[in-house]
């Protein structure tokens, strides 16, 4: 999977967050992109996600050599962010089975649950998880899914050390051959990147 940026821009009104963004994700390395709080860093990953729309340039994402159509491409892309919610009143049992209809996960349920540890919390109404428990649900739907390609938006927010060194680990046992594309600006979150892009250079 290519990830192809050209000439790329966003803006709301007449403010530019960023402009002439020209970059190619290649498929099995991790980028992060970095940048201050506002820089935009959060907005570029939304564009690439396909959840907001760009206003100028183009984006083609390719699989194989075969350029993906722009309706088709969200099945080739899982994503964990802050602003995206989980829906409360489902179990973790069965908000993980209502994403598997949509895009199948590469380990049975159970055994998600078990290397996040929400095993004991299972059958629990998400609306009664911690913070931190609701964020490892966020990146398991996200780690365990099918697609080749995985986007991560300060994806340790919310998590304690013992949060950190899971988030760490599923990235070293669970993202062999994916696209990684993470924005972030805590150092802990992408110091295993191949390649980092400060968004302020496109302003």
């Amino acid at each position: 999977m290519q990830i192809t940026l050209t000439n790329t821009g966003k803006r709301y009104n007449r403010e530019w967050i960023f402009r002439h963004f020209d970059y190619a994700f290649l498929a099995g390395k991790k980028y992060a992109i970095t940048g201050s709080n506002g820089s935009g860093k959060s907005t570029l990953l939304q564009v690439i996600a396909g959840a907001i729309t760009h206003n100028e340039g183009e984006i083609k994402m390719t699989l194989n050599g075969s350029l993906l159509l722009e309706e088709n491409c969200y099945q080739y892309l899982s994503i964990a962010a802050p602003y995206l919610e989980l829906i409360e009143e489902m179990t973790a049992i069965e908000f993980l089975s209502f994403h598997a209809d949509f895009k199948p996960l590469t380990c049975p349920i159970e055994t998600i649950l078990s290397l996040i540890n929400l095993e004991k919390a299972a059958y629990k109404q998400i609306r009664y998880y911690s913070s931190g428990m609701k964020q490892r649900l966020k990146l398991a739907q996200a780690f365990f899914c099918s697609a080749p390609v995985l986007l991560l938006d300060e994806p340790t927010t919310n998590l304690d050390a013992e949060g950190v060194a899971l988030f760490q680990q599923l990235i070293a046992e669970h993202t062999h051959q994916k696209l990684v594309i993470i924005s972030s600006n805590d150092p802990q979150e992408y110091n295993f990147c191949d390649e980092v892009v400060a968004i302020g250079k496109y302003k």
